[in-house]
């Protein structure tokens, strides 16, 4: 097939050329997941190790001709970051090419507000995943995207289709919200499981014995919420009711582990469906 040909091939305007501008975890992951899917990827990265990785996972980075053919410059540094390298990597790029950020908490903002930025359509592209190294894959999750452009917006949804994500779009004035629910069902949810080991601890057990036996009850946990919802998922002493052994919780632990638990202990009490005056007396218990 000529080059000619080739360029225009079906699907090849959907798949354009992709700067991923910083490679560490969710960089890589999103480079390596869009090549696998057939997206032209580079990579430009700015530290030692990180050059040694793309070079391992045999990643070009991206140099003066990549950046200029770019048509999505995709911004996965650390937030505080995105302006700067945004503002490093703009003279290399055509005006046909997005700026879009994979920061969860920022808004389009983030990219920087200069007339030179605005001139380019912008975006935002937010996998919820927890990404704990480049490997991990992307698919079977969601994705937070906003655009100025209706073909970018058009274009982000490929790319989150090809990588197997489900698209959502959130208001640019609630993004700092959005991203607190995000990290309290991620990293929220690894601090939870941490507090519990401690319970265990404190009750006699390993820190290692009681990782292996609470992983498999939050998987269970988390399974009944998929199944029957936040609500019919609920278990434990509070939605049934049982003060007393709530009550001998908090009289057991140590006092960090016991505010967590009662803070949580009143969020699921919001979430039972307990009569009222059941749910009167577990309030006393919860307030100590």
């Amino acid at each position: 097939m000529s080059a000619k040909a080739k360029a225009a091939a079906p699907g090849s305007r959907a798949r354009p050329p992709v700067v991923v501008a910083g490679f560490g975890r969710l960089g890589g992951a999103l480079a390596l997941g869009l090549r696998e899917r057939g997206w032209p990827v580079s990579v430009s990265a700015s530290s030692p190790s990180s050059v040694r990785a793309a070079r391992r996972l045999k990643l070009p980075l991206a140099d003066a001709r990549a950046l200029a053919d770019a048509r999505v410059l995709l911004v996965a540094t650390q937030d505080d970051a995105v302006g700067a390298r945004t503002a490093q990597l703009l003279p290399a790029l055509s005006m046909r090419c997005a700026l879009v950020h994979c920061a969860g908490a920022l808004s389009l903002e983030a990219l920087g507000t200069s007339p030179e930025v605005l001139a380019h359509p912008r975006g935002s592209f937010h996998p919820l995943v927890a990404v704990s190294s480049r490997e991990t894959s992307l698919r079977g999750r969601t994705v937070a995207i906003s655009a100025t452009s209706p073909a970018l917006r058009t274009r982000l949804g490929r790319m989150a289709r090809d990588l197997g994500l489900a698209p959502l779009e959130v208001p640019e004035s609630r993004r700092a919200a959005y991203h607190a629910g995000a990290v309290l069902s991620a990293g929220g949810v690894v601090a939870l499981l941490a507090t519990a080991v401690d319970a265990l601890t404190h009750a006699g057990l390993g820190a290692d014995d009681a990782l292996e036996a609470l992983l498999p009850l939050m998987r269970s946990a988390l399974d009944g919420v998929e199944a029957r919802g936040l609500s019919g998922g609920l278990t434990g002493p509070v939605p049934r009711g049982d003060d007393a052994v709530v009550g001998a919780h908090l009289a057991a632990l140590p006092p960090p582990v016991r505010e967590i638990y009662r803070a949580l202990g009143l969020r699921m009490l919001t979430l039972s469906g307990l009569e009222p005056k059941a749910r009167r007396r577990m309030r006393r218990t919860l307030d100590g």
